[in-house]
């Protein structure tokens, strides 16, 4: 049920001598965790209408004030980067380092390269002891249905470079820059959903006007998450063994490709344009493209391991469609608006 219906008109009631007040929605409600006596906070547009939410609760982080992380010294690779990746996805817009030793240059290049590899940040402050990275990023201005769709040109790119590598028996030069562009634009999908659930408002302008579905976006990331990374492990296996791929099994592994291409570029336009037939066409046509994929799995099994594990990647990658394509179902029947009919097995 979207937020509009069915009860989208309420009437205005007397509260007291001078006063009058308007009901909220029980859904709402119950989602905001809104209880008699808490507090709402509402903003007026130019045009007269109210965003209302509920006000922000005591000790909550305030606007502009850095996310801090302190420590004597930072000696193990990853953490720092994997620190200022974790407050950035969950909405932070300033990130302060601070340690009581001078940072290492490993130390430093990690926070650089994680600036680098963030939409958005920048390091602003850089001393022997302190760093700050800032984003500048207007999260109104990057919708979800956009950056789904830029992660699937990703994805298609993922596979059109996998397709090429098996075709010429040669390394593809463009998977360190598909891997950093798809890390990118997750993180700031992560984010976005962080700040949607925050802000209901928001959450409309990047293309959620009903609350309830940031829960299906976050199935979606994860799954784009996961395809992501299962085209980049076929991708680098073929890489590191494009020279020896045996020509008549490489040839058999990029005929399935099309196919999986077709089914992701379905799969997404069924979930940003919800209906019933076509996410129903979706989902069997994905069951299709697995059936293919194990047997394809058989016929590779005494091939060269490069080509297994690019295969079981790309298999793997297909059933991840296929849970892609039940939650696009499930969108279309939560939209409710046609009716088809299913033919009896």
């Amino acid at each position: 049920m979207a937020w509009g219906t069915p009860s989208r008109e309420r009437r205005v009631l007397k509260a007291g001598h001078s006063s009058i007040a308007v009901t909220l929605p029980k859904p709402w409600a119950e989602a905001m965790n809104l209880r008699p006596g808490d507090l709402i906070v509402f903003d007026q547009n130019d045009d007269g209408t109210l965003f209302l939410k509920p006000a922000p609760t005591p000790g909550a982080t305030t606007a502009g004030v850095p996310f801090l992380v302190q420590a004597h010294s930072f000696d193990t690779p990853g953490v720092l980067e994997r620190l200022v990746v974790g407050a950035y996805r969950v909405g932070h817009d300033a990130i302060e380092i601070r340690t009581d030793l001078p940072l290492s240059p490993d130390r430093v290049e990690e926070l650089l390269l994680a600036a680098r590899n963030l939409l958005g940040v920048s390091v602003v402050a850089q001393e022997p002891t302190r760093m700050v990275l800032q984003n500048f990023i207007d999260p109104s201005k990057y919708g979800l249905p956009q950056l789904v769709q830029r992660m699937k040109m990703i994805l298609v790119a993922f596979l059109d470079e996998t397709e090429e590598v098996l075709q010429r028996r040669a390394k593809s030069r463009r998977l360190p820059t598909l891997q950093e562009e798809a890390g990118k634009v997750l993180a700031l999908l992560v984010r976005q959903l962080f700040l949607a659930s925050r802000d209901w408002s928001l959450a409309r302008r990047i293309g959620s006007p009903d609350p309830r579905q940031l829960l299906e976006w976050r199935v979606v990331v994860h799954a784009l998450e996961e395809l992501a990374e299962l085209f980049g492990e076929a991708l680098g296996a073929l890489n590191d063994g494009a020279a020896a791929l045996p020509a008549d099994a490489a040839a058999t592994l990029a005929g399935s490709i099309p196919d999986l291409r077709l089914q992701l570029k379905a799969t997404v336009e069924a979930l940003m344009h919800p209906s019933l037939d076509n996410a129903c066409g979706v989902f069997h046509d994905g069951g299709e493209v697995g059936i293919r994929g194990a047997a394809l799995t058989r016929s590779l099994a005494r091939k060269a391991p490069s080509l297994r594990t690019a295969q079981d990647r790309l298999h793997r990658g297909g059933r991840c469609l296929s849970l892609l394509a039940g939650v696009a179902i499930d969108r279309a029947v939560a939209a409710g608006t046609e009716t088809i009919l299913v033919e009896a097995a």
